[in-house]
């Protein structure tokens, strides 16, 4: 397994292609890249953690008085989102993505 993983990483140190990709995709150290991660992955969650009673009951009403059928479904799933609390999966991503930028060169 290890060999494996030892030659997957020399093939992408090797590949031009994904090195530029990779080097696209990296957040930019500056405060535009900053306010982005923070803004796209821990903002919406501070949301949800103060306000999630209001949130739930919102998406309720709405789906409960929605004419169009899908909508009410869309409205549904979105309740359930807002139940299901904080998403420590966004969390952890954003804090990788601060950890990727402040590592970066």
């Amino acid at each position: 397994m290890k060999r494996k993983i030892r030659t997957l990483q020399a093939k992408i140190e090797q590949d031009p292609k994904l090195k530029e990709a990779i080097e696209r995709m990296r957040p930019q150290k500056n405060i535009w890249g900053i306010l982005g991660i923070v803004t796209f992955f821990f903002l919406p969650e501070i949301v949800v953690y103060f306000w999630q009673d209001e949130l739930v009951l919102w998406a309720h009403r709405h789906s409960l008085i929605e004419p169009l059928s899908l909508q009410r479904m869309l409205y549904a799933q979105l309740e359930e989102m807002f139940a299901s609390g904080v998403s420590w999966f966004n969390i952890t991503l954003g804090v990788l993505f601060l950890v990727w930028l402040w590592r970066s060169k």
